[in-house]
């Protein structure tokens, strides 16, 4: 059965989705399509190209160094400073300037907030006719512009170019700072930013300011709580597009961009960047207040939020508040019980994507972190990340109520919740609740007599990796604990925890009926019995 395309407005039904989007443009009272000749503006681009041939036939004007032409002089000159590189338009209030005088008119805009281009189906303003006839077809959901060698089909004539690239890897915009090139010109405009500092884009609700215009969009959305991106396949709404394009990709499974140096394939031109810095070691990102840098700009982003204590990202139902957009998801995942990410190996699921890869080291064995002063290999990188702090002794977390400071943030989580006595981690089968997720799954290994761990050198298994990892050490006799006093070596921590208590003297573990102190639970244990037995 064919399908019928309606007008939002008066009703009018179309049966193909462009004639809704021209029907759309009556209703603006604007003629979108112009001429780049002669300025004279057309309802539809089918009368725009017929009046484009009749100055196809007349074109006089020819470019020196390209042999492009033109039917225009005044077109031709502003052409001529695609080569000369002359900007003589130049804006009054913050003296940039452009090339043409189009350019500035464009950049007026956002100074003066002007957005004249409005859409009549849902208001939505836009400062250029252009982003206006592209923002229509959201409605109509009409795809004009199609990929000659995948036939993907685009709403945006930009976006077919930037996607060709795709399959050419062409890179025509290089950084003259940096000499770093780039598909598209925008991302070269973001790019060199990094370079300026600038952030002209300002949040007009909390004066938060930007280096990219889509940035700002996406964060006005945490104002507006507005999700205006659908997937037609399972109805889930998204704030960004970018989103919805990785999402789709969940259904699809389509991985398009691939890695030159190993072949590895990503499902989002953004993973393929931050994998390729694995090749090059890159870090383009670097912070102002204590110069540490940064090889992903999530990462660089969480990390100044250690400075500034900001906590954007908000639950919808208990009101906890997050640094990160990926914890939030994740942490949405303890109300809906929700387990997405599933093992093929062993089909066992999870809450979390990185729990899944964590996971599936356990059937790989691959330890991808190695340490570069002991050589050590991690399976996981925040295990890799701890490992090296006991190298430098940093410990970057801080207690914002005891001023207590640890080497991982996992530590001053549960650091915390000795101050909030939190347990958000209920069991589904005894409703015991614990601080922590890990306690949960160790306390769910009683309910399901699972032993996860296996030793490689004797096949004895355990259920907690804490247990499995001393016991690897009755094999390795290493100690990686060390005392910073005396440098004596341990290889458990509690057993370094306890011993420095020799040199500090601290006593934190009482009797309740002497009030006598011990430095160790076990001997506040031992003492007790003897209570016991007075007793009997």
């Amino acid at each position: 059965m064919e399908e019928t395309y309606f007008c939002g407005l008066c009703s009018q039904s179309f049966s193909q989705q462009q004639n809704l989007t021209k029907h759309l443009l009556s209703h603006i009272k604007k003629k979108p399509y112009a001429c780049d000749v002669c300025h004279r503006a057309y309802s539809e681009e089918s009368k725009l190209k017929a009046h484009l041939r009749e100055h196809a036939r007349q074109k006089a004007f020819a470019c020196d160094f390209c042999d492009k032409t033109f039917s225009r002089r005044n077109s031709l000159a502003d052409h001529l400073r695609t080569h000369t590189k002359e900007k003589p338009y130049e804006c009054g209030i913050c003296h940039k300037a452009f090339s043409q005088r189009s350019g500035l008119r464009r950049h007026l805009r956002t100074h003066t907030k002007e957005k004249p281009f409005v859409c009549d189906v849902c208001n939505a303003a836009f400062s250029e006719r252009s982003a206006l006839v592209t923002h229509l077809r959201i409605h109509s959901k009409e795809k004009p512009y199609s990929c000659d060698i995948c036939h993907k089909t685009f709403s945006v004539h930009s976006h077919v170019k930037n996607h060709l690239r795709t399959h050419t890897k062409e890179k025509p915009y290089a950084c003259e700072i940096c000499n770093r090139t780039f598909s598209q010109s925008s991302t070269l405009v973001t790019h060199l930013r990094t370079h300026t500092k600038e952030k002209p884009f300002v949040c007009d609700i909390c004066n938060k300011s930007f280096s990219d215009q889509s940035y700002i969009r996406k964060h006005l959305r945490t104002h507006t709580k507005e999700k205006p991106f659908i997937c037609d396949i399972c109805n889930k709404t998204f704030s960004a597009r970018s989103i919805l394009t990785s999402h789709l990709r969940t259904h699809t499974k389509e991985k398009p961009f691939v890695c030159d140096v190993c072949n590895a394939a990503f499902p989002q031109q953004s993973n393929l960047r931050r994998h390729l810095r694995t090749h090059t070691k890159e870090k383009p990102y670097a912070c102002d207040i204590c110069h540490k840098t940064f090889s992903q700009h999530g990462n660089f982003m969480k990390h100044l939020r250690t400075h500034t204590k900001e906590k954007p990202y908000a639950c919808d139902i208990c009101n906890k508040t997050f640094t990160a957009r990926s914890i939030l998801t994740s942490h949405l995942r303890t109300h809906t019980k929700e387990k997405p990410f599933v093992c093929v190996v062993c089909k066992k699921s999870f809450s979390d994507k990185s729990n899944l890869r964590r996971h599936l080291r356990t059937h790989t064995k691959e330890k991808p972190h190695a340490c570069d002063i002991c050589h050590k290999t991690f399976s996981q990188h925040c295990h890799f990340m701890k490992h090296l702090r006991t190298h430098t002794k940093e410990k970057p977390f801080i207690c914002d109520i005891c001023n207590k400071t640890f080497s991982a943030r996992s530590i001053l989580t549960s650091h915390l919740r000795t101050h909030t006595k939190e347990k958000s981690f209920v069991c589904d089968v005894c409703n015991a609740a614990f601080p922590q997720q890990s306690n949960l799954r160790t306390h769910l290994r009683t309910h399901t007599k699972e032993k996860p761990y296996a030793c490689d050198i004797c096949h004895k298994t355990f259920s907690q990796h804490g247990d499995f990892m001393k016991h690897l050490r009755t094999h390795t006799k290493e100690k990686p604990y060390a005392c910073d006093i005396c440098n004596k070596t341990f290889s458990e921590r509690p057993t370094l925890t306890i011993h420095l208590r020799t040199h500090t003297k601290e006593k934190p573990f009482v009797c309740v009926v002497c009030k006598k102190s011990f430095s160790d639970q076990s001997n506040l244990r031992r003492h007790l019995r003897t209570h016991t037995k007075e007793m009997k």
